[in-house]
Protein backbone atom coordinates (compact mmCIF):
# COMPACT_ATOMS: atom_id res chain seq x y z
CA UNK A 1 0.00 0.00 0.00
CA UNK A 2 1.60 3.32 -0.99
CA UNK A 3 -0.40 7.19 -0.16
CA UNK A 4 0.25 9.27 -3.24
CA UNK A 5 -1.74 12.22 -2.14
CA UNK A 6 -4.21 13.22 1.18
CA UNK A 7 -5.37 16.48 1.66
CA UNK A 8 -8.71 18.27 3.49
CA UNK A 9 -9.99 21.52 1.90
CA UNK A 10 -11.06 24.49 3.12
CA UNK A 11 -15.07 24.24 2.06
CA UNK A 12 -16.21 27.31 -0.30
CA UNK A 13 -19.47 27.86 1.84
CA UNK A 14 -17.51 28.18 5.46
CA UNK A 15 -15.11 31.21 3.38
CA UNK A 16 -17.95 33.09 1.79
CA UNK A 17 -19.28 33.17 5.26
CA UNK A 18 -16.18 34.13 6.99
CA UNK A 19 -14.91 36.55 4.66
CA UNK A 20 -18.37 38.52 4.34
CA UNK A 21 -18.65 41.64 6.04
CA UNK A 22 -22.20 43.59 7.00
CA UNK A 23 -24.05 45.47 4.61
CA UNK A 24 -22.39 43.31 1.05
CA UNK A 25 -24.25 41.70 -0.95
CA UNK A 26 -23.64 38.91 -3.41
CA UNK A 27 -24.28 35.97 -5.36
CA UNK A 28 -22.28 33.11 -5.78
CA UNK A 29 -22.79 30.00 -7.49
CA UNK A 30 -20.99 26.85 -5.66
CA UNK A 31 -20.87 22.53 -6.28
CA UNK A 32 -23.47 22.07 -2.95
CA UNK A 33 -26.79 20.60 -2.43
CA UNK A 34 -29.86 22.90 -1.83
CA UNK A 35 -29.54 22.70 2.22
CA UNK A 36 -25.73 23.79 2.21
CA UNK A 37 -26.35 26.53 -0.04
CA UNK A 38 -29.50 27.95 2.46
CA UNK A 39 -27.81 27.08 5.65
CA UNK A 40 -25.19 29.69 3.96
CA UNK A 41 -27.49 31.94 3.04
CA UNK A 42 -28.79 32.02 6.78
CA UNK A 43 -25.60 32.64 8.17
CA UNK A 44 -24.60 35.70 6.03
CA UNK A 45 -27.94 37.02 7.12
CA UNK A 46 -27.71 37.01 10.26
CA UNK A 47 -24.41 38.91 9.63
CA UNK A 48 -26.23 41.76 7.81
CA UNK A 49 -25.09 40.26 4.12
CA UNK A 50 -27.64 39.76 1.37
CA UNK A 51 -26.87 37.02 -0.58
CA UNK A 52 -28.09 34.53 -2.92
CA UNK A 53 -26.20 30.84 -3.27
CA UNK A 54 -26.33 28.87 -6.73
CA UNK A 55 -25.88 25.49 -7.73
CA UNK A 56 -22.99 25.37 -10.28
CA UNK A 57 -24.51 21.88 -11.41
CA UNK A 58 -27.16 22.02 -13.90
CA UNK A 59 -27.82 25.92 -12.82
CA UNK A 60 -31.06 25.93 -14.85
CA UNK A 61 -32.91 22.79 -13.58
CA UNK A 62 -32.13 24.08 -10.00
CA UNK A 63 -33.69 27.70 -10.90
CA UNK A 64 -36.95 26.04 -11.90
CA UNK A 65 -36.63 23.98 -8.37
CA UNK A 66 -35.69 27.01 -6.10
CA UNK A 67 -36.74 30.21 -7.65
CA UNK A 68 -39.00 30.08 -10.72
CA UNK A 69 -42.77 30.36 -10.06
CA UNK A 70 -44.89 29.25 -12.76
CA UNK A 71 -48.07 29.64 -11.72
CA UNK A 72 -50.34 30.86 -14.72
CA UNK A 73 -47.67 30.12 -17.07
CA UNK A 74 -49.37 27.87 -20.08
CA UNK A 75 -45.79 27.59 -22.15
CA UNK A 76 -42.24 27.92 -21.78
CA UNK A 77 -39.31 28.68 -24.17
CA UNK A 78 -35.77 27.89 -23.19
CA UNK A 79 -32.85 30.22 -25.67
CA UNK A 80 -29.82 27.89 -25.04
CA UNK A 81 -26.28 29.38 -26.02
CA UNK A 82 -24.12 27.14 -28.21
CA UNK A 83 -20.06 27.03 -27.94
CA UNK A 84 -17.41 25.75 -30.25
CA UNK A 85 -15.93 23.91 -27.88
CA UNK A 86 -18.78 21.75 -26.72
CA UNK A 87 -21.32 20.11 -28.43
CA UNK A 88 -23.94 21.78 -30.29
CA UNK A 89 -26.60 20.21 -27.90
CA UNK A 90 -24.67 20.40 -24.56
CA UNK A 91 -26.62 23.74 -22.82
CA UNK A 92 -30.12 22.27 -24.03
CA UNK A 93 -28.75 18.26 -22.40
CA UNK A 94 -27.75 20.05 -19.17
CA UNK A 95 -31.41 21.37 -18.58
CA UNK A 96 -32.89 17.70 -18.44
CA UNK A 97 -34.98 16.14 -17.14
CA UNK A 98 -36.91 19.85 -16.88
CA UNK A 99 -39.10 18.92 -19.85
CA UNK A 100 -41.03 16.19 -17.43
CA UNK A 101 -41.00 18.31 -14.38
CA UNK A 102 -43.06 21.39 -15.83
CA UNK A 103 -46.66 19.70 -15.66
CA UNK A 104 -48.65 19.78 -19.13
CA UNK A 105 -46.67 23.09 -20.01
CA UNK A 106 -45.39 23.23 -23.74
CA UNK A 107 -42.18 23.65 -23.87
CA UNK A 108 -39.47 24.46 -26.30
CA UNK A 109 -35.75 25.13 -26.53
CA UNK A 110 -34.09 27.13 -29.16
CA UNK A 111 -30.15 27.44 -29.67
CA UNK A 112 -29.16 31.01 -29.62
CA UNK A 113 -26.49 32.34 -32.36
CA UNK A 114 -24.05 33.13 -29.18
CA UNK A 115 -21.99 31.61 -26.77
CA UNK A 116 -22.69 33.89 -23.72
CA UNK A 117 -22.96 31.27 -20.55
CA UNK A 118 -26.69 32.23 -19.89
CA UNK A 119 -30.41 30.75 -20.66
CA UNK A 120 -33.10 33.01 -21.71
CA UNK A 121 -36.14 31.70 -19.99
CA UNK A 122 -39.59 32.86 -21.53
CA UNK A 123 -42.69 32.10 -19.43
CA UNK A 124 -45.20 32.48 -21.38
CA UNK A 125 -49.34 32.64 -19.73
CA UNK A 126 -52.35 32.13 -21.29
CA UNK A 127 -53.43 36.05 -22.73
CA UNK A 128 -50.40 36.53 -24.58
CA UNK A 129 -48.21 38.07 -22.20
CA UNK A 130 -44.76 36.83 -21.16
CA UNK A 131 -42.13 37.61 -18.87
CA UNK A 132 -38.41 36.71 -19.69
CA UNK A 133 -35.82 35.31 -16.57
CA UNK A 134 -31.89 35.41 -17.46
CA UNK A 135 -30.34 32.15 -15.70
CA UNK A 136 -26.64 32.30 -15.87
CA UNK A 137 -24.97 29.05 -16.42
CA UNK A 138 -21.06 29.96 -15.09
CA UNK A 139 -18.47 27.86 -17.54
CA UNK A 140 -15.22 28.00 -18.13
CA UNK A 141 -12.84 27.11 -21.16
CA UNK A 142 -10.00 24.76 -20.25
CA UNK A 143 -7.63 22.07 -21.15
CA UNK A 144 -7.91 18.62 -19.02
CA UNK A 145 -5.62 16.06 -18.48
CA UNK A 146 -5.95 14.15 -21.79
CA UNK A 147 -4.95 17.74 -23.42
CA UNK A 148 -8.49 18.07 -24.51
CA UNK A 149 -10.13 21.29 -24.64
CA UNK A 150 -13.16 21.41 -22.51
CA UNK A 151 -16.48 24.12 -21.75
CA UNK A 152 -17.20 22.90 -18.26
CA UNK A 153 -19.15 24.36 -15.26
CA UNK A 154 -17.57 26.44 -12.75
CA UNK A 155 -18.06 28.54 -9.51
CA UNK A 156 -18.91 32.28 -9.75
CA UNK A 157 -18.79 35.22 -7.88
CA UNK A 158 -20.81 38.49 -8.49
CA UNK A 159 -20.76 41.01 -6.07
CA UNK A 160 -22.45 44.47 -5.18
CA UNK A 161 -25.38 44.17 -7.78
CA UNK A 162 -22.24 44.05 -10.66
CA UNK A 163 -23.61 43.33 -14.23
CA UNK A 164 -20.61 40.73 -14.67
CA UNK A 165 -18.82 38.81 -11.77
CA UNK A 166 -15.79 36.45 -11.97
CA UNK A 167 -14.23 32.88 -11.35
CA UNK A 168 -14.42 31.24 -8.16
CA UNK A 169 -12.46 27.89 -8.10
CA UNK A 170 -14.22 26.16 -5.31
CA UNK A 171 -13.20 23.41 -3.33
CA UNK A 172 -15.15 20.86 -5.53
CA UNK A 173 -13.09 21.89 -8.44
CA UNK A 174 -10.03 22.09 -6.57
CA UNK A 175 -10.09 19.02 -4.91
CA UNK A 176 -10.72 17.25 -8.39
CA UNK A 177 -7.69 19.33 -10.22
CA UNK A 178 -5.14 18.67 -7.47
CA UNK A 179 -5.97 14.82 -7.01
CA UNK A 180 -5.78 14.43 -10.29
CA UNK A 181 -2.52 16.35 -10.80
CA UNK A 182 -0.86 14.19 -8.07
CA UNK A 183 -1.83 11.14 -9.72
CA UNK A 184 -0.81 11.93 -13.43
CA UNK A 185 2.69 13.44 -11.58
CA UNK A 186 3.55 9.87 -10.17
CA UNK A 187 6.17 7.82 -11.60
CA UNK A 188 3.44 4.71 -12.70
CA UNK A 189 6.21 3.27 -14.87
CA UNK A 190 6.18 1.46 -17.72
CA UNK A 191 4.66 -1.79 -17.61
CA UNK A 192 0.51 -2.13 -17.57
CA UNK A 193 -1.04 -2.83 -14.81
CA UNK A 194 0.43 -0.23 -13.06
CA UNK A 195 -1.28 -1.23 -9.42
CA UNK A 196 -3.77 -3.64 -9.04
CA UNK A 197 -6.23 -0.91 -6.97
CA UNK A 198 -5.85 2.64 -7.62
CA UNK A 199 -8.34 3.95 -4.58
CA UNK A 200 -9.47 7.05 -3.97
CA UNK A 201 -11.37 8.23 -1.19
CA UNK A 202 -12.81 10.92 -1.14
CA UNK A 203 -15.22 13.11 1.77
CA UNK A 204 -17.85 15.41 0.34
CA UNK A 205 -20.72 16.94 2.34
CA UNK A 206 -23.47 17.30 -0.79
CA UNK A 207 -26.38 15.42 -0.22
CA UNK A 208 -28.34 13.74 -3.14
CA UNK A 209 -31.42 15.14 -4.15
CA UNK A 210 -33.95 12.53 -6.18
CA UNK A 211 -36.44 14.51 -8.76
CA UNK A 212 -39.50 13.37 -9.46
CA UNK A 213 -39.12 11.48 -13.13
CA UNK A 214 -38.54 7.87 -13.50
CA UNK A 215 -34.73 7.26 -11.41
CA UNK A 216 -33.30 10.84 -12.33
CA UNK A 217 -31.38 12.11 -8.73
CA UNK A 218 -29.08 14.85 -9.22
CA UNK A 219 -25.46 14.11 -7.49
CA UNK A 220 -22.68 15.78 -7.41
CA UNK A 221 -20.84 12.89 -5.82
CA UNK A 222 -22.06 10.28 -8.22
CA UNK A 223 -21.02 13.13 -10.93
CA UNK A 224 -17.27 13.32 -8.91
CA UNK A 225 -17.17 9.33 -9.32
CA UNK A 226 -17.80 9.51 -12.93
CA UNK A 227 -15.30 12.42 -13.60
CA UNK A 228 -12.57 10.42 -11.68
CA UNK A 229 -12.72 7.43 -13.17
CA UNK A 230 -13.02 8.34 -16.95
CA UNK A 231 -10.22 11.42 -16.48
CA UNK A 232 -7.97 8.96 -14.94
CA UNK A 233 -8.57 6.05 -17.66
CA UNK A 234 -8.10 9.03 -20.37
CA UNK A 235 -4.82 9.48 -18.86
CA UNK A 236 -3.52 6.55 -18.42
CA UNK A 237 -4.71 5.77 -22.27
CA UNK A 238 -2.63 8.90 -23.69
CA UNK A 239 0.57 7.61 -21.42
CA UNK A 240 0.38 4.14 -23.25
CA UNK A 241 0.21 5.96 -26.66
CA UNK A 242 -3.54 4.77 -27.29
CA UNK A 243 -6.09 7.08 -28.39
CA UNK A 244 -9.12 8.18 -26.04
CA UNK A 245 -11.69 5.71 -25.46
CA UNK A 246 -9.47 2.81 -25.92
CA UNK A 247 -10.64 -0.49 -24.14
CA UNK A 248 -7.97 -2.65 -23.68
CA UNK A 249 -5.94 -0.66 -21.77
CA UNK A 250 -5.01 -2.22 -19.07
CA UNK A 251 -3.74 -0.01 -16.21
CA UNK A 252 -5.40 -1.60 -12.91
CA UNK A 253 -8.57 -1.24 -10.84
CA UNK A 254 -9.32 2.38 -10.19
CA UNK A 255 -12.15 2.86 -7.39
CA UNK A 256 -13.04 6.48 -6.85
CA UNK A 257 -14.83 5.90 -3.68
CA UNK A 258 -17.00 9.79 -2.94
CA UNK A 259 -18.24 9.55 0.42
CA UNK A 260 -20.93 11.93 2.07
CA UNK A 261 -19.30 13.52 5.03
CA UNK A 262 -20.72 15.80 7.80
CA UNK A 263 -18.94 18.61 6.73
CA UNK A 264 -15.54 18.16 5.71
CA UNK A 265 -13.75 17.41 2.18
CA UNK A 266 -11.25 15.57 1.89
CA UNK A 267 -9.07 13.48 -0.35
CA UNK A 268 -6.54 10.47 -0.03
CA UNK A 269 -5.31 8.27 -3.00
CA UNK A 270 -3.59 5.31 -2.90
CA UNK A 271 -2.51 1.59 -4.15
CA UNK A 272 -4.18 -1.00 -2.82
CA UNK A 273 -4.15 -4.64 -3.12
CA UNK A 274 -6.91 -5.90 -4.90
CA UNK A 275 -9.65 -7.14 -2.47
CA UNK A 276 -11.29 -11.08 -3.29
CA UNK A 277 -13.85 -11.55 -1.20
CA UNK A 278 -17.44 -10.89 -2.06
CA UNK A 279 -20.42 -8.77 -0.51
CA UNK A 280 -22.87 -10.74 -0.94
CA UNK A 281 -26.60 -10.17 -0.35
CA UNK A 282 -29.66 -12.75 0.57
CA UNK A 283 -31.30 -15.31 -1.23
CA UNK A 284 -33.94 -14.03 -3.92
CA UNK A 285 -36.77 -16.02 -5.59
CA UNK A 286 -35.25 -15.46 -9.26
CA UNK A 287 -38.57 -14.82 -11.07
CA UNK A 288 -39.00 -11.52 -8.64
CA UNK A 289 -35.23 -10.33 -7.52
CA UNK A 290 -35.75 -7.04 -6.72
CA UNK A 291 -31.59 -6.11 -7.27
CA UNK A 292 -28.66 -7.65 -8.52
CA UNK A 293 -28.32 -11.55 -7.06
CA UNK A 294 -25.47 -12.32 -4.90
CA UNK A 295 -22.86 -14.46 -6.16
CA UNK A 296 -23.23 -18.15 -4.71
CA UNK A 297 -26.81 -18.23 -5.70
CA UNK A 298 -25.53 -16.89 -9.31
CA UNK A 299 -24.02 -20.44 -8.98
CA UNK A 300 -26.37 -22.68 -7.43
CA UNK A 301 -28.33 -21.83 -9.96
CA UNK A 302 -26.06 -22.56 -12.53
CA UNK A 303 -25.52 -26.21 -10.79
CA UNK A 304 -29.56 -26.79 -10.93
CA UNK A 305 -29.08 -25.79 -14.88
CA UNK A 306 -26.80 -28.63 -15.08
CA UNK A 307 -24.77 -29.63 -18.01
CA UNK A 308 -20.84 -29.04 -18.97
CA UNK A 309 -19.55 -27.21 -16.57
CA UNK A 310 -16.11 -24.91 -17.80
CA UNK A 311 -15.17 -21.59 -16.47
CA UNK A 312 -11.90 -19.20 -16.88
CA UNK A 313 -10.00 -17.45 -13.77
CA UNK A 314 -9.75 -13.67 -13.28
CA UNK A 315 -6.99 -11.73 -12.18
CA UNK A 316 -7.82 -11.71 -8.67
CA UNK A 317 -8.54 -15.57 -8.74
CA UNK A 318 -12.46 -15.87 -9.03
CA UNK A 319 -14.02 -17.62 -10.98
CA UNK A 320 -15.88 -17.22 -14.24
CA UNK A 321 -18.44 -20.15 -14.27
CA UNK A 322 -20.36 -21.40 -16.99
CA UNK A 323 -22.20 -24.29 -18.27
CA UNK A 324 -22.89 -26.42 -21.78
CA UNK A 325 -26.06 -28.12 -22.65
CA UNK A 326 -25.57 -30.07 -25.46
CA UNK A 327 -28.75 -30.98 -28.03
CA UNK A 328 -29.96 -31.32 -31.62
CA UNK A 329 -31.34 -27.50 -31.84
CA UNK A 330 -28.93 -24.99 -33.50
CA UNK A 331 -26.46 -23.88 -30.89
CA UNK A 332 -26.69 -20.15 -28.93
CA UNK A 333 -24.53 -18.55 -26.41
CA UNK A 334 -26.49 -16.76 -23.63
CA UNK A 335 -23.65 -14.40 -21.78
CA UNK A 336 -23.94 -11.37 -19.09
CA UNK A 337 -22.37 -9.45 -17.11
CA UNK A 338 -19.73 -8.47 -18.87
CA UNK A 339 -20.31 -5.20 -17.51
CA UNK A 340 -20.34 -5.49 -14.19
CA UNK A 341 -22.74 -2.49 -13.46
CA UNK A 342 -24.96 -3.65 -15.91
CA UNK A 343 -26.93 -5.11 -13.19
CA UNK A 344 -30.33 -7.13 -15.01
CA UNK A 345 -28.45 -9.05 -17.68
CA UNK A 346 -27.22 -11.96 -15.56
CA UNK A 347 -30.67 -12.35 -14.01
CA UNK A 348 -32.48 -12.76 -17.27
CA UNK A 349 -29.63 -14.66 -18.71
CA UNK A 350 -30.38 -16.93 -15.59
CA UNK A 351 -34.18 -17.11 -16.03
CA UNK A 352 -34.14 -18.32 -19.50
CA UNK A 353 -31.49 -20.62 -19.31
CA UNK A 354 -34.11 -22.39 -16.75
CA UNK A 355 -37.17 -22.26 -19.27
CA UNK A 356 -34.69 -23.41 -22.07
CA UNK A 357 -33.03 -26.42 -20.27
CA UNK A 358 -36.64 -27.53 -20.30
CA UNK A 359 -37.26 -27.96 -24.03
CA UNK A 360 -36.42 -31.25 -25.77
CA UNK A 361 -33.19 -30.99 -28.02
CA UNK A 362 -32.28 -27.12 -26.42
CA UNK A 363 -28.23 -26.63 -27.14
CA UNK A 364 -26.75 -23.95 -25.72
CA UNK A 365 -23.84 -22.39 -23.04
CA UNK A 366 -24.72 -20.03 -20.46
CA UNK A 367 -22.48 -17.97 -19.09
CA UNK A 368 -24.25 -14.87 -16.31
CA UNK A 369 -21.44 -13.50 -14.73
CA UNK A 370 -18.60 -12.88 -17.09
CA UNK A 371 -16.86 -10.18 -15.02
CA UNK A 372 -16.75 -11.33 -11.82
CA UNK A 373 -13.65 -8.79 -10.29
CA UNK A 374 -16.35 -5.83 -11.24
CA UNK A 375 -19.02 -7.17 -10.23
CA UNK A 376 -17.62 -7.77 -6.60
CA UNK A 377 -16.67 -4.09 -6.57
CA UNK A 378 -20.21 -3.03 -7.97
CA UNK A 379 -20.89 -5.36 -4.78
CA UNK A 380 -18.91 -3.39 -2.52
CA UNK A 381 -19.69 0.31 -3.88
CA UNK A 382 -23.11 -0.48 -3.55
CA UNK A 383 -23.06 -0.13 0.33
CA UNK A 384 -22.58 3.32 0.27
CA UNK A 385 -25.33 4.45 -2.24
CA UNK A 386 -27.29 2.04 -4.48
CA UNK A 387 -28.61 4.80 -6.62
CA UNK A 388 -25.33 5.72 -7.87
CA UNK A 389 -23.95 4.35 -11.41
CA UNK A 390 -20.73 3.04 -9.92
CA UNK A 391 -18.90 3.11 -13.95
CA UNK A 392 -15.26 1.91 -11.87
CA UNK A 393 -17.41 -1.35 -11.57
CA UNK A 394 -17.80 -1.45 -15.63
CA UNK A 395 -14.69 -3.39 -16.37
CA UNK A 396 -12.26 -5.78 -15.08
CA UNK A 397 -9.85 -5.76 -12.74
CA UNK A 398 -6.86 -5.21 -15.22
CA UNK A 399 -9.06 -2.14 -15.89
CA UNK A 400 -10.06 -2.92 -19.10
CA UNK A 401 -13.20 -4.74 -21.17
CA UNK A 402 -12.95 -7.96 -21.68
CA UNK A 403 -14.68 -8.43 -25.27
CA UNK A 404 -11.50 -6.87 -26.76
CA UNK A 405 -8.94 -8.95 -25.70
CA UNK A 406 -8.41 -11.64 -28.50
CA UNK A 407 -6.85 -14.50 -28.54
CA UNK A 408 -3.99 -13.03 -30.48
CA UNK A 409 -3.19 -10.48 -28.71
CA UNK A 410 -4.10 -11.76 -24.98
CA UNK A 411 -1.36 -14.97 -24.23
CA UNK A 412 -0.58 -13.05 -21.18
CA UNK A 413 -4.18 -11.50 -20.55
CA UNK A 414 -6.72 -14.11 -21.53
CA UNK A 415 -8.36 -14.57 -18.25
CA UNK A 416 -12.15 -13.62 -18.39
CA UNK A 417 -12.34 -13.35 -22.06
CA UNK A 418 -11.61 -17.58 -22.17
CA UNK A 419 -14.59 -18.32 -21.65
CA UNK A 420 -16.29 -17.37 -24.59
CA UNK A 421 -13.79 -18.92 -26.06
CA UNK A 422 -14.46 -22.16 -24.84
CA UNK A 423 -18.46 -21.63 -25.05
CA UNK A 424 -17.87 -21.07 -28.99
CA UNK A 425 -15.94 -24.07 -28.98
CA UNK A 426 -17.65 -26.72 -26.82
CA UNK A 427 -20.73 -25.23 -28.55
CA UNK A 428 -20.33 -24.49 -32.27
CA UNK A 429 -22.75 -21.47 -31.86
CA UNK A 430 -23.53 -18.80 -34.84
CA UNK A 431 -25.11 -16.64 -32.08
CA UNK A 432 -24.59 -14.72 -29.35
CA UNK A 433 -27.02 -12.78 -27.51
CA UNK A 434 -25.13 -10.75 -25.08
CA UNK A 435 -26.89 -9.00 -21.89
CA UNK A 436 -25.89 -5.67 -21.07
CA UNK A 437 -27.41 -2.42 -19.59
CA UNK A 438 -26.78 1.52 -19.43
CA UNK A 439 -27.19 4.19 -16.90
CA UNK A 440 -31.40 4.27 -15.75
CA UNK A 441 -30.68 8.47 -15.21
CA UNK A 442 -28.58 11.20 -16.37
CA UNK A 443 -24.82 10.84 -16.67
CA UNK A 444 -22.56 13.52 -16.78
CA UNK A 445 -18.78 14.34 -16.11
CA UNK A 446 -19.28 18.11 -14.96
CA UNK A 447 -15.92 19.23 -14.47
CA UNK A 448 -14.52 18.02 -17.90
CA UNK A 449 -16.93 18.64 -20.39
CA UNK A 450 -20.21 17.76 -18.55
CA UNK A 451 -21.57 15.91 -21.47
CA UNK A 452 -19.37 11.67 -21.04
CA UNK A 453 -16.05 11.86 -23.64
CA UNK A 454 -16.84 9.25 -26.26
CA UNK A 455 -19.94 8.07 -24.61
CA UNK A 456 -22.03 10.71 -25.52
CA UNK A 457 -25.23 8.84 -26.74
CA UNK A 458 -25.74 6.84 -23.36
CA UNK A 459 -25.96 10.27 -21.27
CA UNK A 460 -29.39 10.04 -21.06
CA UNK A 461 -31.77 6.97 -20.96
CA UNK A 462 -34.17 6.07 -24.09
CA UNK A 463 -35.52 3.08 -23.39
CA UNK A 464 -34.78 -0.86 -23.83
CA UNK A 465 -33.11 -1.58 -27.53
CA UNK A 466 -30.86 -3.79 -29.60
CA UNK A 467 -27.31 -3.77 -31.30
CA UNK A 468 -26.81 -6.16 -33.93
CA UNK A 469 -23.62 -6.98 -34.91
CA UNK A 470 -22.83 -9.44 -37.82
CA UNK A 471 -19.97 -10.70 -40.15
CA UNK A 472 -20.48 -9.89 -43.75
CA UNK A 473 -22.83 -11.81 -45.37
CA UNK A 474 -24.95 -11.98 -42.56
CA UNK A 475 -26.86 -9.18 -42.75
CA UNK A 476 -30.51 -11.11 -43.49
CA UNK A 477 -29.89 -13.55 -40.69
CA UNK A 478 -29.26 -10.46 -38.29
CA UNK A 479 -32.45 -8.57 -39.65
CA UNK A 480 -34.45 -11.51 -39.05
CA UNK A 481 -33.32 -11.59 -35.80
CA UNK A 482 -34.35 -8.57 -35.25
CA UNK A 483 -37.80 -8.34 -36.73
CA UNK A 484 -38.30 -11.71 -34.77
CA UNK A 485 -37.47 -10.47 -31.00
CA UNK A 486 -39.07 -6.48 -31.59
CA UNK A 487 -42.24 -8.47 -32.50
CA UNK A 488 -41.96 -10.70 -29.41
CA UNK A 489 -40.61 -8.08 -27.08
CA UNK A 490 -43.67 -5.68 -27.93
CA UNK A 491 -46.37 -7.98 -26.29
CA UNK A 492 -45.00 -7.55 -23.34
CA UNK A 493 -47.39 -5.32 -21.37
CA UNK A 494 -45.96 -1.83 -20.52
CA UNK A 495 -42.82 -2.18 -22.13
CA UNK A 496 -43.65 -0.21 -25.47
CA UNK A 497 -44.78 2.34 -23.14
CA UNK A 498 -41.99 2.34 -21.54
CA UNK A 499 -39.88 3.25 -24.47
CA UNK A 500 -42.20 5.71 -25.79
CA UNK A 501 -41.86 7.57 -22.92
CA UNK A 502 -38.27 7.76 -22.27
CA UNK A 503 -37.43 8.20 -26.00
CA UNK A 504 -39.91 11.41 -25.91
CA UNK A 505 -37.79 13.02 -23.09
CA UNK A 506 -34.72 11.84 -24.94
CA UNK A 507 -35.51 13.68 -28.01
CA UNK A 508 -37.04 16.67 -26.21
CA UNK A 509 -33.47 17.49 -24.65
CA UNK A 510 -31.06 16.11 -26.75
CA UNK A 511 -32.28 15.86 -30.44
CA UNK A 512 -33.19 12.48 -32.55
CA UNK A 513 -32.23 9.33 -31.09
CA UNK A 514 -30.32 8.12 -34.55
CA UNK A 515 -31.82 4.81 -33.76
CA UNK A 516 -33.71 2.64 -36.34
CA UNK A 517 -37.28 2.04 -34.87
CA UNK A 518 -38.39 -1.65 -35.96
CA UNK A 519 -41.11 -2.72 -34.22
CA UNK A 520 -41.07 0.20 -32.18
CA UNK A 521 -38.17 -0.88 -30.63
CA UNK A 522 -34.67 1.26 -31.04
CA UNK A 523 -32.21 -1.10 -33.02
CA UNK A 524 -28.80 -0.77 -34.51
CA UNK A 525 -27.09 -3.01 -37.30
CA UNK A 526 -24.00 -3.08 -38.60
CA UNK A 527 -20.98 -5.39 -40.12
CA UNK A 528 -18.25 -6.11 -37.14
CA UNK A 529 -16.06 -8.71 -38.02
CA UNK A 530 -14.48 -8.20 -34.08
CA UNK A 531 -16.64 -10.76 -32.69
CA UNK A 532 -16.00 -14.74 -33.89
CA UNK A 533 -19.66 -15.57 -33.71
CA UNK A 534 -20.98 -14.74 -37.10
CA UNK A 535 -23.93 -12.87 -35.25
CA UNK A 536 -24.08 -11.04 -31.78
CA UNK A 537 -27.42 -10.03 -30.25
CA UNK A 538 -26.71 -6.84 -27.84
CA UNK A 539 -29.43 -5.99 -25.35
CA UNK A 540 -29.76 -2.33 -23.49
CA UNK A 541 -31.39 -1.97 -21.17
CA UNK A 542 -31.51 1.22 -18.38
CA UNK A 543 -30.74 -0.51 -15.70
CA UNK A 544 -27.97 0.73 -13.56
CA UNK A 545 -29.71 2.16 -10.54
CA UNK A 546 -33.05 0.36 -10.68
CA UNK A 547 -34.47 -1.74 -7.93
CA UNK A 548 -37.78 -3.52 -6.75
CA UNK A 549 -40.65 -3.57 -9.63
CA UNK A 550 -38.02 -1.43 -11.87
CA UNK A 551 -35.59 -4.02 -11.39
CA UNK A 552 -38.14 -7.15 -12.64
CA UNK A 553 -39.65 -5.48 -15.56
CA UNK A 554 -35.92 -5.18 -16.67
CA UNK A 555 -34.52 -8.77 -15.93
CA UNK A 556 -37.61 -9.76 -17.50
CA UNK A 557 -37.46 -7.72 -20.47
CA UNK A 558 -33.51 -9.64 -20.95
CA UNK A 559 -35.21 -13.20 -20.12
CA UNK A 560 -37.91 -12.37 -22.93
CA UNK A 561 -35.18 -11.22 -25.17
CA UNK A 562 -33.08 -14.46 -24.64
CA UNK A 563 -36.32 -16.73 -25.52
CA UNK A 564 -37.03 -15.19 -28.17
CA UNK A 565 -33.95 -14.87 -30.12
CA UNK A 566 -33.09 -18.75 -29.32
CA UNK A 567 -36.92 -19.33 -31.06
CA UNK A 568 -35.88 -17.70 -33.79
CA UNK A 569 -32.43 -18.67 -34.34
CA UNK A 570 -33.60 -22.03 -34.83
CA UNK A 571 -36.14 -21.39 -37.60
CA UNK A 572 -33.58 -19.07 -39.39
CA UNK A 573 -30.70 -21.44 -39.36
CA UNK A 574 -33.48 -23.77 -40.51
CA UNK A 575 -34.18 -22.25 -43.67
CA UNK A 576 -30.65 -20.75 -44.33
Amino acid sequence: MTVIFEKSFERTLSQLVSDAEAGQEFEAWTFDDRQSRQDAERKLREKGVQARIRSAYKPLLHAFLEEINLNGVEAIEIRYPVHANAPANRFRLEAYPLAAMVGDRAITFVARADSDFHYDVLLKNGSGDERQVKVLAPNRVHIDTAGETNVSPTGWLVRDGKATGERLATDYERLFEETIAAITQYDWGTTEPYFEELNIHVGLPAADEPLPVGDEVMSLREALHEDFYFSLLEFFQKRSGRPLGDRGLKPGQIVPQILLSSGEISAKVETQALASRYWDGAEQQIETAAEPLAVRQIEAMLEEIGGETFEAITRSGRAVKARYIKGRDAAVMISGGQHANETTGGVGALRGARRLVAIEGAHFTISPLENPDGYALHQRLRKDNPRHMYHAARYTALGDDLEYRTEANASLYLYEKKIRFLAEKLSGAQLHVNLHGYPAHEWTRPLSGYVPRNFAMWTLPKGFFLIARYHSGWAAQAKRLLDRVTKHLGAIPGLLDYNNKQIALYEIHAGETGFRIINGFPCLADVDDRHTVPVTLITEYPDETIYGDEFIAGHTAQMETVLSAYDAWQDITASS
